[in-house]
């Protein structure tokens, strides 16, 4: 069985397989997700829907992501229309803090995937708003990494239902490991910072920020290629209808990841 370098869709149960409706036939998806940390763990055998639980559909994934990812879009507008930029760390705490409840608790509670979206949500809308208008080469960034963001889930949706590039087991493992290189550097680079301006190089837009952002945004959107087979999977498998929530929350993990890296982006570019 394939597993997922996101945690949440780690968690999903496994089925015996079923005769439901999946990505790559009619229908789609709406969401995205992947994450920063990676270990190779198998989906809970919590099995297909039970008596008296519906199982889940395509539609159930799409309505829900859908919800996720509007409340943090409006979460997002707000606070930047606002000038809460002092939000931005506050509501990155809540985030973080819900996540590790949703993960480690396998939550399908709404309430708890709403709450992380709209942190998130206000996160990134304080930090798009606090550059957007800090100075008139950065006005209309945040559409722009909107818009692209948007773009590459399409693409890789398009290129996930096409069969352009098929999941494998060996990509799974090639995904998860160059994860785990990305968050090593980060953290690297992190550590560096407190005793060298700059760090590693990683995030000073030099030649060297370019490429590791560009770096990221390629296996965050690859990333979402693993995400949308992990819920084709769980459609498949008949697990209970209540895990679109879950799979809502794990979807909005790469899209949040993918935002801020094409944000960042966006922003070596507006300097020149």
């Amino acid at each position: 069985m394939r597993t997922s370098s996101n945690p949440a869709f780690r968690n999903l149960p496994a089925g015996q397989g079923g005769g439901y409706a999946d990505f790559n036939r009619q229908g789609g998806m709406m969401g995205g997700g992947a994450a920063f940390a990676s270990a190779q763990t198998s989906r809970a055998d919590i099995g297909r829907a039970g008596a008296g639980q519906r199982p889940l559909t395509v539609d159930d994934v799409v309505t829900k992501t859908a919800v996720t990812a509007g409340v943090a879009l409006v979460a997002g507008i707000l606070t930047a229309i606002s000038g809460a930029y002092w939000l931005a760390l506050p509501a990155f705490i809540v985030g973080f803090v819900v996540s590790l409840i949703v993960i480690f608790k396998q939550s399908s509670n709404p309430a708890l995937v709403l709450v992380y979206s709209a942190a998130m949500g206000v996160a990134l809308g304080a930090i798009t708003g606090a550059l957007e208008f800090s100075g008139t080469q950065f006005e209309g960034i945040g559409f722009q990494a909107v818009i692209g963001t948007a773009g590459v889930f399409v693409g890789m949706l398009v290129v996930y239902k096409t069969g352009a590039v098929r999941v494998t087991p060996k990509f799974t493992r090639w995904l998860m490991g160059a994860t785990i290189g990305i968050v090593v550097l980060m953290l690297a680079n992190m550590i560096v910072s407190f005793f060298t301006t700059g760090g590693l190089g990683l995030r000073d837009g030099s030649p060297l920020a370019y490429l590791f952002s560009i770096v990221c945004i390629g296996v965050a959107a690859f990333s979402l290629l693993l995400d949308f087979d992990m819920a084709d999977q769980a459609v498949r498998d008949g697990v209970p209808a209540k895990f679109a929530w879950y799979i809502a929350f794990g979807l909005m993990t790469t899209l949040v990841w993918l935002y801020i890296e094409i944000l960042r982006l966006l922003s070596y570019l507006r300097q020149e």
